[in-house]
Protein backbone atom coordinates (compact mmCIF):
# COMPACT_ATOMS: atom_id res chain seq x y z
CA UNK A 1 0.00 0.00 0.00
CA UNK A 2 3.11 2.34 0.90
CA UNK A 3 3.95 2.43 -2.88
CA UNK A 4 0.69 2.48 -4.62
CA UNK A 5 0.44 5.89 -2.16
CA UNK A 6 3.45 7.04 -3.57
CA UNK A 7 3.08 6.50 -7.38
CA UNK A 8 -0.43 8.37 -6.45
CA UNK A 9 1.00 11.04 -5.04
CA UNK A 10 3.86 11.39 -7.35
CA UNK A 11 1.49 11.29 -10.47
CA UNK A 12 -1.06 13.97 -9.22
CA UNK A 13 1.76 16.56 -8.22
CA UNK A 14 2.65 16.22 -11.86
CA UNK A 15 -0.18 16.64 -13.23
CA UNK A 16 -1.05 20.10 -10.89
CA UNK A 17 2.72 20.85 -12.05
CA UNK A 18 2.47 20.56 -15.54
CA UNK A 19 -1.29 20.58 -16.24
CA UNK A 20 -1.16 24.40 -18.02
CA UNK A 21 1.33 23.57 -20.60
CA UNK A 22 0.04 20.26 -22.00
CA UNK A 23 -4.13 20.87 -22.64
CA UNK A 24 -4.53 20.52 -26.36
CA UNK A 25 -7.73 20.19 -28.78
CA UNK A 26 -7.60 16.58 -30.00
CA UNK A 27 -9.38 13.43 -31.25
CA UNK A 28 -9.08 9.57 -30.53
CA UNK A 29 -10.23 7.23 -32.65
CA UNK A 30 -9.87 3.78 -34.18
CA UNK A 31 -10.67 1.76 -37.88
CA UNK A 32 -11.13 -1.95 -37.08
CA UNK A 33 -11.63 -4.60 -39.33
CA UNK A 34 -14.55 -6.76 -39.74
CA UNK A 35 -11.99 -9.69 -38.92
CA UNK A 36 -11.64 -8.60 -35.89
CA UNK A 37 -15.61 -8.48 -34.92
CA UNK A 38 -17.80 -11.27 -34.00
CA UNK A 39 -19.86 -10.30 -36.33
CA UNK A 40 -17.50 -9.56 -39.41
CA UNK A 41 -18.85 -5.91 -39.38
CA UNK A 42 -16.15 -3.29 -39.21
CA UNK A 43 -16.02 -0.61 -36.80
CA UNK A 44 -14.93 3.04 -36.78
CA UNK A 45 -14.31 4.94 -33.82
CA UNK A 46 -14.53 8.70 -33.51
CA UNK A 47 -14.29 10.48 -30.28
CA UNK A 48 -14.46 14.51 -30.66
CA UNK A 49 -12.70 16.61 -28.95
CA UNK A 50 -12.60 20.45 -30.27
CA UNK A 51 -13.82 24.18 -29.10
CA UNK A 52 -17.56 23.47 -30.57
CA UNK A 53 -19.14 21.89 -27.62
CA UNK A 54 -22.87 21.62 -28.81
CA UNK A 55 -22.94 18.96 -31.55
CA UNK A 56 -25.64 17.15 -33.40
CA UNK A 57 -26.40 14.90 -36.40
CA UNK A 58 -27.57 16.41 -39.66
CA UNK A 59 -29.35 14.11 -42.46
CA UNK A 60 -28.01 15.17 -46.04
CA UNK A 61 -29.27 14.79 -49.35
CA UNK A 62 -25.22 14.13 -51.35
CA UNK A 63 -24.64 13.92 -54.90
CA UNK A 64 -24.91 10.50 -55.18
CA UNK A 65 -26.05 9.09 -52.02
CA UNK A 66 -27.56 10.02 -48.45
CA UNK A 67 -25.89 10.11 -45.34
CA UNK A 68 -26.37 11.17 -41.67
CA UNK A 69 -23.44 13.17 -40.11
CA UNK A 70 -21.56 14.35 -37.29
CA UNK A 71 -21.78 18.79 -37.19
CA UNK A 72 -21.23 21.92 -35.08
CA UNK A 73 -25.09 22.41 -33.70
CA UNK A 74 -25.98 25.78 -35.74
CA UNK A 75 -23.12 26.59 -37.41
CA UNK A 76 -21.45 23.69 -39.65
CA UNK A 77 -20.55 26.58 -42.21
CA UNK A 78 -16.87 26.75 -42.60
CA UNK A 79 -15.38 30.53 -41.68
CA UNK A 80 -15.71 31.99 -45.24
CA UNK A 81 -16.68 28.88 -47.34
CA UNK A 82 -19.40 28.65 -49.66
CA UNK A 83 -22.91 27.68 -48.50
CA UNK A 84 -22.47 24.36 -50.15
CA UNK A 85 -18.74 23.39 -48.22
CA UNK A 86 -20.75 22.19 -45.33
CA UNK A 87 -18.47 20.62 -42.50
CA UNK A 88 -19.42 17.01 -41.20
CA UNK A 89 -16.80 15.85 -38.27
CA UNK A 90 -18.10 11.76 -38.67
CA UNK A 91 -20.60 9.82 -41.35
CA UNK A 92 -22.10 7.26 -42.67
CA UNK A 93 -24.18 6.65 -46.06
CA UNK A 94 -26.19 4.79 -47.64
CA UNK A 95 -23.67 2.82 -49.88
CA UNK A 96 -22.40 1.44 -46.11
CA UNK A 97 -19.36 3.49 -46.51
CA UNK A 98 -18.22 6.07 -43.42
CA UNK A 99 -15.80 8.15 -42.48
CA UNK A 100 -13.73 10.59 -39.48
CA UNK A 101 -10.79 11.93 -38.83
CA UNK A 102 -8.41 13.15 -36.41
CA UNK A 103 -6.36 16.15 -36.55
CA UNK A 104 -2.64 15.74 -37.23
CA UNK A 105 0.40 17.86 -36.24
CA UNK A 106 3.24 16.41 -37.98
CA UNK A 107 2.72 16.15 -41.58
CA UNK A 108 2.30 19.60 -42.75
CA UNK A 109 5.28 19.93 -45.01
CA UNK A 110 4.50 23.52 -46.99
CA UNK A 111 3.86 27.24 -46.13
CA UNK A 112 0.34 26.94 -46.87
CA UNK A 113 -1.14 29.56 -44.67
CA UNK A 114 -3.84 28.97 -41.90
CA UNK A 115 -6.52 30.13 -43.51
CA UNK A 116 -6.14 28.01 -46.30
CA UNK A 117 -6.15 25.25 -43.71
CA UNK A 118 -8.75 23.58 -41.33
CA UNK A 119 -10.81 22.21 -44.60
CA UNK A 120 -11.38 18.57 -43.00
CA UNK A 121 -14.79 18.73 -42.28
CA UNK A 122 -15.66 19.91 -46.03
CA UNK A 123 -13.77 16.81 -47.14
CA UNK A 124 -15.97 14.46 -45.48
CA UNK A 125 -19.11 16.27 -46.33
CA UNK A 126 -17.92 16.00 -50.30
CA UNK A 127 -16.71 12.45 -49.52
CA UNK A 128 -19.40 11.07 -48.08
CA UNK A 129 -22.05 12.69 -50.85
CA UNK A 130 -20.14 10.98 -53.35
CA UNK A 131 -17.72 7.80 -52.18
CA UNK A 132 -19.34 4.26 -51.74
CA UNK A 133 -16.27 2.78 -51.19
CA UNK A 134 -12.70 2.72 -49.81
CA UNK A 135 -11.58 2.87 -53.43
CA UNK A 136 -13.58 5.63 -54.11
CA UNK A 137 -12.62 7.82 -51.44
CA UNK A 138 -8.56 7.03 -52.61
CA UNK A 139 -9.71 8.65 -55.56
CA UNK A 140 -11.64 11.12 -54.28
CA UNK A 141 -8.26 12.06 -52.85
CA UNK A 142 -6.12 11.56 -56.04
CA UNK A 143 -8.49 14.17 -57.95
CA UNK A 144 -8.85 16.54 -55.28
CA UNK A 145 -7.65 20.65 -56.22
CA UNK A 146 -4.22 21.04 -54.33
CA UNK A 147 -3.38 22.12 -51.94
CA UNK A 148 -6.14 19.61 -50.38
CA UNK A 149 -5.98 22.32 -46.75
CA UNK A 150 -6.17 19.68 -44.53
CA UNK A 151 -3.52 18.33 -41.76
CA UNK A 152 -5.49 15.15 -40.64
CA UNK A 153 -5.74 10.89 -40.70
CA UNK A 154 -9.10 9.83 -41.84
CA UNK A 155 -10.91 6.74 -40.88
CA UNK A 156 -12.80 5.12 -43.38
CA UNK A 157 -14.65 1.56 -44.08
CA UNK A 158 -17.42 0.12 -46.24
CA UNK A 159 -19.57 -2.24 -47.29
CA UNK A 160 -17.66 -4.47 -49.09
CA UNK A 161 -15.43 -5.12 -46.05
CA UNK A 162 -12.45 -2.39 -46.42
CA UNK A 163 -11.32 -0.20 -43.87
CA UNK A 164 -8.14 1.69 -43.96
CA UNK A 165 -6.57 5.01 -42.30
CA UNK A 166 -4.94 7.71 -44.29
CA UNK A 167 -2.25 10.41 -43.43
CA UNK A 168 -3.57 13.25 -45.44
CA UNK A 169 -1.73 16.70 -45.87
CA UNK A 170 -1.85 19.13 -49.16
CA UNK A 171 -0.56 17.31 -51.66
CA UNK A 172 -0.29 13.88 -50.88
CA UNK A 173 -1.20 10.90 -48.28
CA UNK A 174 -0.35 7.61 -47.63
CA UNK A 175 -2.57 4.94 -46.46
CA UNK A 176 -3.40 1.81 -44.13
CA UNK A 177 -4.89 -1.30 -45.08
CA UNK A 178 -6.43 -2.46 -41.95
CA UNK A 179 -7.36 -5.20 -43.11
CA UNK A 180 -3.33 -5.80 -43.85
CA UNK A 181 -2.19 -8.56 -41.59
CA UNK A 182 0.93 -6.73 -41.76
CA UNK A 183 -0.03 -3.51 -40.94
CA UNK A 184 -2.65 -3.97 -38.24
CA UNK A 185 -1.95 -7.60 -36.97
CA UNK A 186 -4.95 -7.90 -34.71
CA UNK A 187 -7.23 -6.25 -36.90
CA UNK A 188 -7.56 -2.64 -35.88
CA UNK A 189 -5.63 0.73 -36.06
CA UNK A 190 -6.08 3.06 -33.19
CA UNK A 191 -5.11 7.41 -33.87
CA UNK A 192 -4.64 10.18 -32.13
CA UNK A 193 -2.99 14.02 -33.47
CA UNK A 194 0.02 12.69 -34.90
CA UNK A 195 0.85 10.30 -38.24
CA UNK A 196 2.68 7.91 -37.91
CA UNK A 197 4.46 8.66 -41.10
CA UNK A 198 5.52 12.45 -39.78
CA UNK A 199 7.78 14.12 -37.74
CA UNK A 200 8.19 12.51 -34.48
CA UNK A 201 9.38 15.69 -32.88
CA UNK A 202 5.78 17.00 -33.40
CA UNK A 203 3.25 14.43 -32.04
CA UNK A 204 0.82 15.21 -30.01
CA UNK A 205 -1.82 13.08 -28.29
CA UNK A 206 0.55 10.06 -27.36
CA UNK A 207 -0.61 9.76 -23.85
CA UNK A 208 -4.44 9.00 -25.41
CA UNK A 209 -2.67 6.98 -28.01
CA UNK A 210 -0.76 4.88 -25.00
CA UNK A 211 -3.95 3.97 -23.59
CA UNK A 212 -6.38 3.45 -26.27
CA UNK A 213 -4.00 0.94 -27.60
CA UNK A 214 -3.26 -0.75 -24.42
CA UNK A 215 -6.95 -1.07 -24.00
CA UNK A 216 -7.45 -2.26 -27.31
CA UNK A 217 -4.20 -4.51 -26.81
CA UNK A 218 -5.75 -6.15 -23.33
CA UNK A 219 -9.32 -6.87 -25.60
CA UNK A 220 -7.57 -9.05 -27.91
CA UNK A 221 -5.29 -10.85 -24.98
CA UNK A 222 -8.28 -11.52 -22.96
CA UNK A 223 -10.61 -12.61 -26.00
CA UNK A 224 -12.97 -9.56 -25.08
CA UNK A 225 -15.11 -8.30 -28.69
CA UNK A 226 -14.64 -5.25 -30.38
CA UNK A 227 -18.38 -3.97 -30.16
CA UNK A 228 -19.67 -0.29 -30.17
CA UNK A 229 -21.00 -1.53 -26.21
CA UNK A 230 -17.33 -2.36 -25.59
CA UNK A 231 -15.71 1.30 -27.05
CA UNK A 232 -17.96 3.52 -25.45
CA UNK A 233 -17.68 2.38 -21.99
CA UNK A 234 -13.40 1.16 -22.18
CA UNK A 235 -12.83 4.18 -24.25
CA UNK A 236 -15.16 6.88 -24.58
CA UNK A 237 -16.03 6.66 -20.80
CA UNK A 238 -12.62 5.99 -18.96
CA UNK A 239 -10.47 7.67 -16.45
CA UNK A 240 -6.56 5.54 -17.45
CA UNK A 241 -3.83 7.19 -18.34
CA UNK A 242 -1.34 4.85 -19.84
CA UNK A 243 1.70 7.61 -19.88
CA UNK A 244 0.91 7.71 -15.44
CA UNK A 245 0.06 4.37 -15.11
CA UNK A 246 -2.65 5.47 -13.56
CA UNK A 247 -6.80 4.26 -13.83
CA UNK A 248 -9.07 6.83 -12.02
CA UNK A 249 -11.96 5.23 -12.66
CA UNK A 250 -10.48 1.59 -11.62
CA UNK A 251 -8.85 2.93 -8.47
CA UNK A 252 -11.32 5.62 -7.36
CA UNK A 253 -12.37 4.02 -3.90
CA UNK A 254 -9.42 3.30 -2.89
CA UNK A 255 -8.26 6.61 -3.79
CA UNK A 256 -10.50 8.58 -2.04
CA UNK A 257 -10.58 5.72 0.94
CA UNK A 258 -6.91 6.23 1.64
CA UNK A 259 -7.02 10.13 1.65
CA UNK A 260 -4.60 10.38 -1.97
CA UNK A 261 -7.85 12.76 -3.19
CA UNK A 262 -10.70 14.01 -2.40
CA UNK A 263 -12.54 13.26 -6.21
CA UNK A 264 -11.32 16.44 -7.71
CA UNK A 265 -8.53 16.08 -10.04
CA UNK A 266 -6.76 17.77 -12.90
CA UNK A 267 -8.65 16.89 -16.66
CA UNK A 268 -5.52 15.75 -18.49
CA UNK A 269 -4.99 13.42 -21.07
CA UNK A 270 -7.97 11.63 -20.29
CA UNK A 271 -9.33 10.72 -23.31
CA UNK A 272 -12.65 11.77 -22.18
CA UNK A 273 -11.87 15.74 -21.35
CA UNK A 274 -13.50 18.93 -21.27
CA UNK A 275 -13.37 19.58 -24.61
CA UNK A 276 -14.91 16.12 -25.32
CA UNK A 277 -18.46 17.04 -27.77
CA UNK A 278 -19.14 13.58 -28.92
CA UNK A 279 -18.26 10.23 -29.38
CA UNK A 280 -19.57 7.99 -32.55
CA UNK A 281 -19.31 4.56 -32.88
CA UNK A 282 -20.47 3.66 -36.93
CA UNK A 283 -21.26 0.07 -37.33
CA UNK A 284 -20.84 -1.22 -40.44
CA UNK A 285 -21.78 -4.13 -42.74
CA UNK A 286 -20.32 -7.93 -43.87
CA UNK A 287 -19.27 -7.61 -47.27
CA UNK A 288 -22.01 -8.57 -49.17
CA UNK A 289 -24.94 -7.51 -46.55
CA UNK A 290 -27.05 -4.90 -47.05
CA UNK A 291 -25.11 -1.36 -46.52
CA UNK A 292 -28.46 0.00 -45.41
CA UNK A 293 -28.02 -2.33 -42.41
CA UNK A 294 -24.96 0.47 -41.36
CA UNK A 295 -25.74 2.14 -37.82
CA UNK A 296 -24.39 5.04 -36.46
CA UNK A 297 -24.22 5.24 -32.77
CA UNK A 298 -23.85 8.78 -30.96
CA UNK A 299 -23.05 9.93 -27.61
CA UNK A 300 -23.29 13.57 -27.63
CA UNK A 301 -21.82 15.87 -25.72
CA UNK A 302 -19.60 14.64 -22.84
CA UNK A 303 -19.84 10.92 -23.00
CA UNK A 304 -19.21 9.92 -19.49
CA UNK A 305 -22.73 11.69 -18.76
CA UNK A 306 -24.79 10.96 -21.86
CA UNK A 307 -26.11 7.76 -24.10
CA UNK A 308 -25.66 6.18 -26.66
CA UNK A 309 -28.33 6.39 -29.34
CA UNK A 310 -28.56 4.13 -32.60
CA UNK A 311 -29.20 5.90 -35.93
CA UNK A 312 -29.14 3.92 -39.11
CA UNK A 313 -28.04 5.05 -42.11
CA UNK A 314 -31.75 5.98 -44.32
CA UNK A 315 -32.67 7.64 -47.42
CA UNK A 316 -34.49 9.64 -46.16
CA UNK A 317 -34.53 11.53 -42.75
CA UNK A 318 -34.87 9.40 -39.55
CA UNK A 319 -32.90 11.34 -37.11
CA UNK A 320 -34.82 11.87 -33.85
CA UNK A 321 -35.51 15.90 -33.94
CA UNK A 322 -33.51 15.51 -30.25
CA UNK A 323 -30.53 14.93 -31.73
CA UNK A 324 -30.60 17.44 -34.26
CA UNK A 325 -30.15 21.08 -33.74
CA UNK A 326 -33.11 23.15 -32.87
CA UNK A 327 -33.26 26.13 -35.78
CA UNK A 328 -34.63 28.12 -32.83
CA UNK A 329 -32.24 27.66 -30.23
CA UNK A 330 -29.33 26.91 -32.20
CA UNK A 331 -28.77 23.27 -30.34
CA UNK A 332 -29.52 19.99 -30.10
CA UNK A 333 -31.82 18.71 -27.01
CA UNK A 334 -29.87 16.11 -25.99
CA UNK A 335 -26.67 17.53 -26.05
CA UNK A 336 -28.30 20.42 -24.08
CA UNK A 337 -29.26 18.00 -21.73
CA UNK A 338 -25.86 16.21 -21.62
CA UNK A 339 -24.17 19.29 -21.17
CA UNK A 340 -26.08 20.18 -18.51
CA UNK A 341 -25.46 17.47 -16.04
CA UNK A 342 -21.45 17.75 -17.21
CA UNK A 343 -21.21 21.35 -15.72
CA UNK A 344 -23.35 20.86 -13.09
CA UNK A 345 -21.70 17.74 -11.86
CA UNK A 346 -18.54 16.98 -13.53
CA UNK A 347 -17.02 20.44 -14.31
CA UNK A 348 -18.66 22.11 -11.48
CA UNK A 349 -15.67 24.77 -11.09
CA UNK A 350 -16.97 27.58 -13.74
CA UNK A 351 -14.32 30.43 -13.19
CA UNK A 352 -10.33 30.60 -13.56
CA UNK A 353 -7.98 28.15 -13.20
CA UNK A 354 -11.02 26.29 -11.81
CA UNK A 355 -12.23 24.81 -15.12
CA UNK A 356 -9.42 22.95 -15.54
CA UNK A 357 -10.29 20.16 -13.07
CA UNK A 358 -13.53 17.52 -13.13
CA UNK A 359 -15.39 16.28 -9.58
CA UNK A 360 -15.24 11.98 -10.34
CA UNK A 361 -17.65 11.64 -6.89
CA UNK A 362 -20.92 12.10 -9.12
CA UNK A 363 -19.51 9.84 -11.63
CA UNK A 364 -17.97 7.02 -9.95
CA UNK A 365 -20.05 7.03 -6.27
CA UNK A 366 -23.01 9.11 -7.02
CA UNK A 367 -25.13 10.67 -4.04
CA UNK A 368 -26.10 9.26 -1.16
CA UNK A 369 -29.39 8.08 -2.36
CA UNK A 370 -28.85 7.91 -6.04
CA UNK A 371 -26.77 6.05 -8.79
CA UNK A 372 -23.44 7.56 -9.99
CA UNK A 373 -23.74 9.10 -13.32
CA UNK A 374 -21.51 6.12 -15.15
CA UNK A 375 -23.83 3.50 -13.77
CA UNK A 376 -26.83 5.95 -14.98
CA UNK A 377 -24.97 6.01 -18.29
CA UNK A 378 -24.46 2.10 -18.56
CA UNK A 379 -28.05 1.82 -17.53
CA UNK A 380 -29.48 4.08 -20.22
CA UNK A 381 -27.11 2.26 -22.85
CA UNK A 382 -28.39 -0.84 -22.13
CA UNK A 383 -32.02 -0.58 -22.06
CA UNK A 384 -31.74 2.20 -25.64
CA UNK A 385 -29.41 -1.11 -26.93
CA UNK A 386 -32.26 -3.88 -26.07
CA UNK A 387 -34.76 -1.70 -27.33
CA UNK A 388 -33.09 -0.90 -30.71
CA UNK A 389 -32.27 -4.54 -31.45
CA UNK A 390 -35.48 -5.99 -31.03
CA UNK A 391 -36.36 -3.85 -34.04
CA UNK A 392 -33.17 -4.22 -36.03
CA UNK A 393 -32.40 -7.99 -35.47
CA UNK A 394 -35.83 -8.68 -37.42
CA UNK A 395 -34.84 -6.68 -40.04
CA UNK A 396 -31.38 -7.63 -40.53
CA UNK A 397 -32.54 -11.03 -40.16
CA UNK A 398 -35.18 -10.69 -42.87
CA UNK A 399 -38.40 -11.02 -40.85
CA UNK A 400 -39.60 -7.34 -41.14
CA UNK A 401 -38.80 -5.25 -44.30
CA UNK A 402 -37.01 -2.33 -44.60
CA UNK A 403 -40.50 -0.22 -44.44
CA UNK A 404 -41.20 -2.31 -41.65
CA UNK A 405 -38.26 -1.26 -39.99
CA UNK A 406 -38.26 2.30 -40.48
CA UNK A 407 -41.49 3.03 -39.28
CA UNK A 408 -41.04 1.26 -36.45
CA UNK A 409 -37.81 2.78 -35.79
CA UNK A 410 -40.17 6.15 -36.22
CA UNK A 411 -41.58 4.92 -33.27
CA UNK A 412 -39.59 3.73 -31.08
CA UNK A 413 -36.46 6.29 -31.39
CA UNK A 414 -38.36 8.61 -28.70
CA UNK A 415 -38.31 6.16 -26.37
CA UNK A 416 -34.71 6.65 -26.04
CA UNK A 417 -34.49 9.88 -25.07
CA UNK A 418 -37.05 8.59 -22.51
CA UNK A 419 -34.75 5.94 -21.27
CA UNK A 420 -32.26 8.38 -20.89
CA UNK A 421 -34.21 10.68 -18.54
CA UNK A 422 -36.20 7.96 -16.35
CA UNK A 423 -32.30 6.51 -15.77
CA UNK A 424 -31.10 10.06 -14.60
CA UNK A 425 -34.44 10.61 -12.52
CA UNK A 426 -32.27 11.11 -9.61
CA UNK A 427 -30.81 14.54 -11.25
CA UNK A 428 -34.25 15.72 -12.44
CA UNK A 429 -34.33 18.97 -10.63
CA UNK A 430 -31.51 19.53 -13.35
CA UNK A 431 -33.57 18.10 -16.10
CA UNK A 432 -37.10 19.50 -15.53
CA UNK A 433 -36.75 22.09 -18.09
CA UNK A 434 -35.86 19.89 -20.86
Amino acid sequence: MVMKHIIYISVFAFAFLFWGSVRTMACTAAVISGKATPDGRPLLWKHRDTGMPDNALEHFKGERFSFTGLVNAGGNIAPGAAVSDREVWAGANTAGFAIINTASYNIKDDDIPPSMMDREGIVIHRALGICGTVSDFEHFLDTLSRPIGVEANFGVIDASGGAAMYEVNNGSYVKYDVNDSIVAPDGYIVFTNFSFSGRKEDVKGYERYLTASAVFGEAVSSGTVFTPDFIFGNLSRSFRNDFTGTDLGKDFDFLLSEGIFNGIVPDIDFIPRRSTSASVVVQGVESGEDPLHTVMWTVLGYPPCGTAVPVPVSVHDIVPDYMKFDPCSGHSLMCDIVLDIKYRYVFRFGTGSGKGYLDMSPLMAGGPDGPSILECCTESDRKIRETFLSLYNGYTGGRTTAEEFYSGYLDISPLFLEIYLDEFKYFAHLLKNH
